[in-house]
């Protein structure tokens, strides 16, 4: 049912189902003879063949009359007339097609950050939603942790000398490295999902629809064993190095005197450090757009990897700059919606003096502090991410001619189809 417009219930606001492509040259009439004579555009007739022309109705044309004599160069050759300007002058070319949150041309540095806040604000009920889930199942428990050693803290500083107060610091410590680790083990889980489901949001909102959690878990749900591969070799990747320091640092403690050791040890451990941060860099802007190759183009874990390395080639630097930027924005961010909350569960904690109401009330305000933290970070580094990896596939294989070909018919038909995520299949690129 159309409202007057030529728009469907369904048709956006500014579309028009009945409206041609763009760009598109008038069409013929399918009324024309074999050998009549053409159609003039837009309804203006010929002249009939073998009549002669209508004189003006001004009179004959008189002589020309010669330009004004000044003190400028007169029009020739080489001096075009007054007013002329040069062709190209002041020429703007058209606007990119923009039906989602992206112009389909490649991006700079402004629209991905652009784009991924668009994301969010598109689709907030998925993409917000889906996150905060995430966020909290990973942060409360750190904030279990946190909190009893804040309680067992404050008993040791009640009376510092007795056994009680240190058994209580121990097991204060057992239990927040417990928690740490049980958290990031919940990490790798939900962050993992949640990249997978949000890469399939921000693949369909490119074009300018949007779908819902469910529809999105259904269908990224079947690639999360090739996501949990990318993941697990990456995790593999960055665990060996430090396994060799355990193990080197191990072996000079057993080899060495006490007095001489340290230093040595020191030494080893920082050279280390100096060598781990640009390996760690350098892998993870390798294999950046894995997780998006994994759930957009279909790839399996290993393929996916070669596929992410293949496309970072060539823009290694930006990819590592645009990368690093972001790390820092979500570090801010992260830390004005966390640090009063965190800052409040310590105190509580602290000074509560061990007591079963004081832990609790410090373990909500942590977790709630990381949650808002992480609910803003997990969504906004998968968006760069994934517009990253669209922005290299149309500077490197002219993926933007395929978006805004199925940006054209997606206008003309006047809504967004479930097949659009078949586009980012690498067979559909200009030049694959």
């Amino acid at each position: 049912m159309s409202d007057g417009h030529g728009r469907t219930p369904e048709t956006p606001p500014g579309w028009s189902a009945e409206q041609p492509p763009p760009y598109s040259a008038p069409q013929a009439s399918p009324w024309t003879a074999p050998g009549s004579p053409p159609q003039a555009p837009y309804g203006q007739p010929y002249e009939p063949q073998g009549e002669a022309p209508q004189p003006p109705p001004y009179g004959p044309p008189g002589p020309q009359q010669p330009y004004p004599q000044s003190g400028y160069p007169q029009p020739g050759p080489g001096h075009p007339p007054p007013g002329y300007q040069p062709p190209g002058y002041g020429y703007m070319p058209p606007p990119a097609l923009r039906p989602g949150i992206i112009p389909l041309r490649p991006l700079g540095l402004g629209d991905i950050l652009d784009g991924t806040i668009k994301l969010i604000r598109s689709n907030p009920k998925a993409v917000l939603g889906l996150s905060a889930v995430a966020a909290l199942l990973s942060a409360v428990p750190l904030a279990v942790g946190q909190a009893i050693l804040f309680g067992s803290m404050g008993n040791m500083l009640e009376d510092p000398e007795s056994a009680s107060a240190s058994l209580n610091s121990f097991y204060g410590l057992i239990a927040q490295y417990g928690g740490m680790f049980v958290s990031y083990v919940i990490q790798f889980v939900v962050v993992t999902v949640l990249t997978g489901v949000l890469t399939r949001i921000l693949g369909r909102a490119v074009f300018g629809g949007n779908i819902t959690a469910a529809e999105a878990w259904h269908l990224s749900k079947g690639r999360l064993p090739a996501l949990f591969g990318v993941v697990g070799l990456m995790a593999v990747m960055m665990i060996v190095p430090l396994a060799v320091l355990v193990l080197v640092v191990a072996a000079l403690a057993m080899s060495v005197n006490s007095a001489d050791g340290a230093g040595l040890i020191l030494g080893v451990v920082v050279l280390f450090l100096l060598a781990f941060v640009p390996y760690y860099l350098f892998i993870t802007t390798r294999f950046a757009f894995a997780a998006p190759a994994v759930v957009l183009e279909g790839r399996g874990p290993i393929d996916a990897m070669r596929r992410s390395w293949h496309l970072v080639t060539g823009d290694f630097w930006r990819v590592l700059g645009i990368l690093l930027l972001t790390s820092l924005l979500v570090g801010v961010v992260s830390g004005v919606l966390s640090v009063p909350f965190s800052f409040g569960g310590t105190l509580i904690g602290m000074l509560g003096g061990g007591s079963p109401g004081s832990a609790v009330v410090a373990a909500v305000f942590i977790a709630v502090g990381g949650t808002l933290s992480a609910m803003f970070s997990y969504p906004f580094q998968a968006g760069v991410s994934g517009l990253l990896y669209a922005d290299r596939r149309m500077r490197g294989e002219a993926f933007d001619l395929v978006l805004q070909t199925a940006a054209i018919e997606q206008q003309r038909q006047g809504w967004v189809h479930a097949s659009a995520d078949e586009l980012w299949h690498p067979s559909n690129s200009a030049r694959s």
